[in-house]
């Protein structure tokens, strides 16, 4: 029986030792935690998005870095395939609110523990508190690179070589550091002589130059519409556009459209960078002018501090006036035309600048890692070392927030054979 090592206990490696255990494979999970899927237990905030219920042609849409590069693997195992997966493990499953998909039980330890279970059940061996600490690679008598296996230490043991001519590196990103994501896989790939595209982290809050955030911090602003504007040659264009919620924090922005922004924006990272909200994007400039004069003659002799109470947030008021230029203690019948047209501009116009991004820590997955022209697309395996893959996010892909993830770790690890 042909010996497998993988390199890695989290999501992809899980799938990675089901899927070649399932073949015939005696197959040993190297991690170095104590347990499997740490990463994977903080996914979706302990929920676990498992993927997105969509058509494979949606799965590719939503990735945004090498997207042709998982054609073959997710079409060879889609959304619909890792449902039925998890399904015939015994866990119960749901589709929620833009096709995202959990267990019932809204416990990711669910999802560990019925993989756990599966790779137990086919003999999978797990060495658990284990360190790769290099990955050996020879050269045959065809004057070929090939892997040979891997040198391990278990803790408080001495280093140790496990052999093996087939090695899966499941090793994922940088993100999340504390469960372990501290990037061995790219270095052993940039050891190894392998193109190592440099890991960025994504899906990540951001941080703005305006000293207002902290007033506004934990403050949430609903149905607004986000533009990221760049310069690119001088010209001011939009890099991502999108409409939902806006999270203040104490250093800045973050929610679900902030953080799939940063995927497309950390290209830009260290130009300037505008974000400029929509606040009230059903109706148009002239349309909540009138919304305005309406509100004003409705509180025609209060002060205009007082007078926006229907039209924002509490917290936001005192920005948007100090923004306006508007004494706060002004009449709202003493209130010129310009005044409030630029308050209207304001309020379809807020703008907010962008000063950087946040690190590894918040960061939910990693742009970046072995290069894609490295590997071959039908099984994970590189293309200069026979024998060696890579599967997961320790590859140069990544996608947006919706489970897109999580269906790359998937479908890579069951694309190999």
């Amino acid at each position: 029986m042909d010996t497998v090592i993988v390199v890695g206990g989290g999501a992809a490696g899980m799938m990675a030792g089901i899927t070649l255990a399932k073949k015939g494979y005696k197959v040993t999970i190297i991690e170095k935690n104590d347990k499997l899927g740490k990463k994977l237990f903080i996914t979706g905030k302990g929920r676990c998005n498992l993927t997105n219920n969509c058509e494979t042609e949606d799965l590719l849409k939503n990735v945004v870095t090498n997207s042709k590069f998982l054609y073959s693997s997710f079409y060879g195992f889609n959304s619909q395939d890792t449902m039925n997966f998890f399904e015939n493990l015994g866990l119960n499953i749901k589709t929620e609110r833009g096709n995202r998909v959990f267990p019932v039980s809204d416990h990711s330890s669910d999802v560990i523990s019925v993989m756990t279970t599966k790779l137990k059940r086919l003999g999978v061996e797990i060495l658990l508190n284990s360190e790769v600490m290099d990955i050996i690679v020879d050269t045959n008598s065809d004057d070929e690179r090939v892997v040979k296996g891997v040198k391990v230490r278990t803790y408080n043991d001495n280093p140790t070589v496990l052999y093996s001519g087939y090695v899966v590196i499941a090793t994922g990103g940088l993100s999340y550091p504390l469960t372990g994501s501290t990037g061995d896989g790219l270095k052993w790939a940039q050891n190894l002589g392998l193109v190592v595209v440099p890991p960025r982290p994504a899906l990540v809050p951001m941080e703005i130059s305006e000293s207002f955030c902290k007033e506004l911090m934990g403050m949430t602003l609903k149905n607004v519409r986000l533009s990221f504007i760049t310069q690119v040659k001088g010209k001011e264009k939009a890099a991502y556009s999108g409409f939902g919620e806006l999270l203040f924090t104490h250093f800045g922005v973050s929610g679900p459209e902030v953080l799939s922004a940063s995927s497309y924006l950390s290209k830009y990272s260290g130009q300037n960078i505008k974000l400029v909200v929509d606040l009230k994007p059903a109706i148009s400039f002239e349309q909540l002018d009138e919304r305005i004069l309406r509100d004003f003659s409705e509180n025609i002799n209060k002060q205009f501090r007082n007078s926006l109470g229907d039209l924002l947030p509490k917290k936001l008021i005192p920005v948007i006036i100090d923004m306006a230029g508007i004494d706060p203690y002004k009449r709202v019948n003493e209130i010129s035309r310009e005044e409030r047209l630029k308050l209207v501009n304001i309020l379809k116009n807020f703008e907010l600048h962008i000063t950087g991004f946040r690190d590894f820590n918040e960061a939910i997955i990693t742009q970046g890692g072995v290069s894609v022209k490295e590997i071959n697309p039908q099984n994970m395996e590189c293309k200069s070392i026979k024998g060696l893959r890579f599967v997961g996010e320790v590859l140069d892909v990544d996608a947006l927030t919706g489970g897109y993830n999580l269906q790359i770790a998937w479908s890579t690890a069951a694309s190999l054979d």
